[in-house]
Order: structure tokens, then sequence, then C-alpha cells
């Protein structure tokens, strides 16, 4: 186990576990699986009142609010069905959780996630989600560069595209904070927050 500690003030950050992202075939992990072990942890950490932050990607239907930058794979002009920026149910219903709107890959940029987490003095976040190489790998990147303690629950994310899944786990993550499984968090969680 890589993980050696969880702050006082830990927080639970889940990326983009949401109708149409969760519907998508993934990698290494089922996304039921994804969903499964980051609801765990959420009712984990809801019972000792420490922060669940749900993150959301969406834009407006008519792209205005999309990543403006060139490349080549371009997002804009994607349309996406009705409901599939929704968080999955098995997350929703709690009042306390903080919910983050996202428009660009990293919840660090360009939304109120530090403020929320500054705000309750959270010093350290556990990750969970998908993609891993995209929302995860990016969130933790700013993290890290913001000085938060980054944790990241390896078998509670997933990829498209394995290679890209096994890249942020391997030798972008040991970089960035600690990584553990859903089932070593929750042992460290119940040692150190009761």
């Amino acid at each position: 186990m890589s993980v050696t500690t969880l702050d006082p003030r830990t927080a639970l950050v889940v990326i983009d576990l949401q109708a149409g992202i969760t519907a998508m075939p993934v990698q290494p992990h089922s996304a039921a699986d994804v969903v499964a072990r980051s609801a765990e942890l959420a009712d984990a950490f809801r019972a000792r009142d420490l922060p669940v932050v749900l993150v959301r990607v969406s834009f407006a239907a008519d792209g205005a609010d999309a990543v403006p930058g060139r490349t080549e794979r371009q997002a804009r002009g994607l349309s996406f069905p009705e409901g599939w920026d929704v968080i999955v149910d098995e997350l929703t219903g709690h009042a306390g959780d903080v919910l983050v709107t996202k428009h660009n890959w990293s919840a660090l940029f360009g939304t109120d996630l530090e403020v929320q987490l500054r705000r309750r003095g959270v010093t350290q976040i556990v990750l969970t989600g998908i993609a891993t190489s995209i929302g995860v790998e990016s969130t933790a990147r700013d993290a890290y560069a913001a000085g938060y303690n980054v944790t990241l629950a390896i078998d509670a994310m997933a990829d498209a595209d394995a290679e890209a899944h096994t890249n942020s786990v391997e030798r972008i993550f040991p970089r960035l904070g600690e990584s553990g499984t859903t089932a070593e968090i929750l042992e460290l969680l119940a040692k150190t927050h009761g």
C-alpha cells in the first residue's frame, strides 16, 4: 500500500460520473465498478463528515462555453443527448455534497472547486472517476500544483483507452501523489478518522 496517510480535512472528488460518460465503454474497470467503488468511498466520507465533491462536465447547447483552442481532435460542434451531464443516481441525493460543473478537463480550472475546498479547510483530495488520463489526471496535476496532497483510488477510475489509463497510473500519478485501491483507502480512513 503506497497510501500512507489521510489529512484531517480530506475531501473525496469524483470526476465525471454522469450519464453520458458512464455509458461509454471503459477499461480496465467497468463504469459500473467505478461508480460502485466511488459510491462506497462517498458513503464513508459522508459518515465521517468529510466533504464529497461531485464534478460533472457540461457545455451549453451552442458550444459557447467549450474550450476554444485549436486541436487535432476538436470537441467543438459535438452534440450531446438530453441528460448526458446528469450525475449518476448512485452518487446523488446528499444535501451536503458539493456539485461542481466544469467546461474543461480539470475540475480546478475555471470552476469554484478550489474556493469550495479552501473554505472547508481541505488539504488533501482523494480522486476517482472517468477518464483516468483526462479529467482525473488533469485535476490531479492542478491539485498537486495548488499544494494539495493527492491520493488516487486507482480501482475507482477507468479510461476509454487502456494504455492511457496505464500511463497515468504508472508514470504520472506517482509524481503527483499516492495511489491505492478503494479498500486500502477505506482501511486508512477507518484508522485515521474513526
